[in-house]
């Protein structure tokens, strides 16, 4: 599979995660999630879930079986919000390297065309969930209220530079 290929979701919403309609997810065969944590469930620079990531967190894990996965090194912080929901988790996880990503499918032991990876980056997320056969979300990053970042320049420099590589639609 070419590079470019590996730089396109399967699904940009246009949202963030906490408005994520988890039924299209369902409807699409998905019965697992991995989820980012920075910008995709945190805010930057923030340590507390905004209660619509909150309560569209606890409505998923009812669903399905959740695993937070992190590049970030704080156990401390991504640790935290785990705690908070009672889900499991991994910081210093390395994507778009597949190491952290295979023992959380060995896990979840959902076939990974049967999972979702959701996530605010092209070149971490996105790329380390197509490596390995996930159904890839590219979400918009969140503020504190659970809503879009007003100024997401990372992801929009990120698909500028996925569409000059002639990967990510949009």
């Amino acid at each position: 599979m070419l590079l470019s290929e590996l730089l396109v979701p399967d699904w940009m919403p246009g949202t963030t995660l906490a408005h994520l309609p988890l039924e299209t997810l369902q409807e699409r065969g998905i019965r697992g999630l991995v989820l980012d944590v920075d910008r995709t469930l945190l805010p930057r620079r923030h340590a507390t879930l905004p209660p619509a990531a909150e309560q569209w967190l606890r409505h998923a894990a009812a669903q399905m079986p959740i695993h937070l996965l992190s590049n970030n090194p704080s156990r401390q912080r991504i640790g935290g919000v785990a705690r908070q929901l009672g889900l499991p988790f991994t910081t210093s996880a390395g994507k778009p390297r597949r190491s952290a990503l295979r023992r959380v499918l060995e896990q979840l032991g959902i076939p990974a065309p049967q999972v979702a990876l959701a996530g605010d980056r092209v070149f971490t997320d996105v790329l380390a969930g197509n490596r390995m056969g996930l159904y890839t979300v590219l979400v918009k990053p969140i503020d504190p209220q659970g809503d879009p970042c007003r100024q997401d320049r990372l992801q929009n420099l990120e698909l500028r530079m996925a569409r000059w590589m002639g990967g990510t639609r949009g």
